[in-house]
């Protein structure tokens, strides 16, 4: 697995230009992304938004917005469903969030007739590269799902080991987070871990490799598995992936990893018919860069 998140954009390139449709897009962190973005060769941004004020912040902060469309929609619910039409009508190639909320844009995503539903279920993955684990490591689900069944955890797995599979990493070791390691019929978490964990092992979950319940401190540390006797399975200290139980502990991970362990993040969502870049409003334009990397390797 890769050791740090700017390897995405070395994978991105590989992958040609995209053309990256961004909702509501008159921010600044955005419109300096989308740039270094263009500036990288992965991507050819699509601004849909307030014209006036996606031009006002480019001017301010010195941005280039040449080579890019800008669509003018002066709603930021209106400009989602636009951006959503562009996509289905084929003009672009990647959908991105930009200062619209959560909801407004998860809705004109999901939309029975004029969405992007895919096949499966969307579900969100983050990367993190930490100075305290010796790899980029993933996370899923800290925006999409918020307390996610037995069967849908089966499909938010199967959607990560196909991401992975696309980086080139074939068997992703995926560690089912609980906040203990022995099954407790009355916290949930251990039971799907465990019953998931013999689905992998019974060939019903393919392409990689999954352990659980195993709490966090485990999944990350092979001196901590060592304390709790758990050091023989592949995945303990050298997780891959880290399926977390409910949206609350992967949004408190997500923000407490990034906020107070000096983490660098990317995040996407998987599922839909195209990749869909969804960070946080506050994110950094480097978390939305890399986000954005990550969408155009997928």
């Amino acid at each position: 697995m890769f050791k740090h998140l700017d390897e995405f954009i070395v994978k991105a390139k590989k992958n040609g230009k995209k053309r990256v449709v961004i909702a509501a897009a008159a921010d600044d962190a955005v419109i300096h992304a989308a740039e270094l973005a263009q500036e990288a060769g992965i991507a050819t941004p699509i601004f849909v938004g307030d014209q006036k004020k996606i031009e006002k912040i480019a001017k301010e902060f010195h941005f280039s917005l040449r080579g890019a469309d800008i669509i003018n929609e002066l709603s930021p619910e209106l400009a989602a469903i636009r951006s959503v039409k562009i996509i289905r009508e084929n003009h672009g190639d990647i959908l991105m969030k930009g200062i619209v909320d959560s909801a407004s844009f998860l809705r004109a995503i999901l939309d029975h007739d004029k969405g992007l539903r895919g096949s499966k279920l969307l579900s969100h993955i983050s990367f993190f590269e930490t100075p305290h684990y010796h790899k980029v490591v993933a996370m899923s689900d800290a925006a999409q799902n918020i307390a996610p069944t037995l069967k849908e955890k089966k499909i938010i797995i199967a959607n990560a080991v196909d991401y992975f599979h696309r980086l080139g990493v074939m068997n992703p070791k995926i560690a089912v987070i609980a906040a203990i390691e022995a099954i407790n019929t009355k916290m949930e978490a251990t039971t799907d871990a465990a019953l998931l964990t013999m689905m992998n092992h019974r060939n019903q979950i393919k392409g990689c490799t999954v352990d659980g319940p195993l709490a966090i401190d485990v999944a990350l540390s092979k001196e901590a598995a060592k304390h709790k006797g758990l050091e023989e399975s592949p995945v303990v200290g050298n997780a891959d992936f880290l399926l977390v139980p409910s949206i609350e502990v992967g949004n408190v991970f997500y923000k407490s990893l990034v906020y107070m362990g000096g983490a660098t993040a990317a995040g996407i969502l998987l599922g839909a018919r195209v990749p869909i870049v969804l960070t946080s409003r506050s994110d950094s334009d480097r978390i939305k860069l890399l986000s954005i990397a990550m969408a155009v390797a997928y």
